[in-house]
């Protein structure tokens, strides 16, 4: 008998759960957890995929730099508050306990800023091309230039 990571659900006669010690339950079970503000538009890429976890910290202050990414990214912010601009400009502003998707392609670039006071930390599922880097650097959209 074991506990079903996702679900924290007991596990069925004759059913292997695997992730912790049989007969232990972890109440902090998720590392994050975030709700989206809407509709979560998921599109993985097509073929095989590299799924990749990772941890982003921006220090107050920081910024991403203009990139997109080659397959959408699923986040996730642990902590503080990221601004993003994207390609056509729209802000967005995503805070602790909120979750958002970038979607893939050079047409969604974007930046995120922490103008906070305190780091914000994004924990990211990246669904990408098998191959493929995580993100790749972007010149700024004309209309970012009027922002500065």
């Amino acid at each position: 008998m074991g506990i079903d990571v996702c679900t924290d659900r007991a596990a069925q006669p004759g059913e292997t759960l695997v992730g912790r010690r049989a007969g232990t339950r972890d109440t902090h079970g998720a590392l994050a957890k975030g709700t989206s503000v809407g509709t979560l538009r998921i599109k993985p890429p097509k073929g095989r995929t590299d799924v990749v976890f990772r941890t982003v910290t921006l220090a107050p202050g920081d910024s991403t730099g203009w990139h997109h990414h080659p397959g959408q990214i699923i986040a996730v912010v642990q902590s503080g508050t990221l601004t993003r601009v994207l390609h056509d400009c729209s802000v967005e502003t995503v805070s602790a306990g909120e979750a958002f998707v970038e979607p893939a392609g050079r047409r969604n670039r974007h930046i995120g800023h922490n103008f906070g006071t305190e780091p914000v930390v994004l924990y990211m599922t990246c669904l990408l091309p098998q191959g493929a880097p995580l993100s790749i650097e972007a010149e700024a959209p004309d209309c970012a230039l009027r922002l500065t």
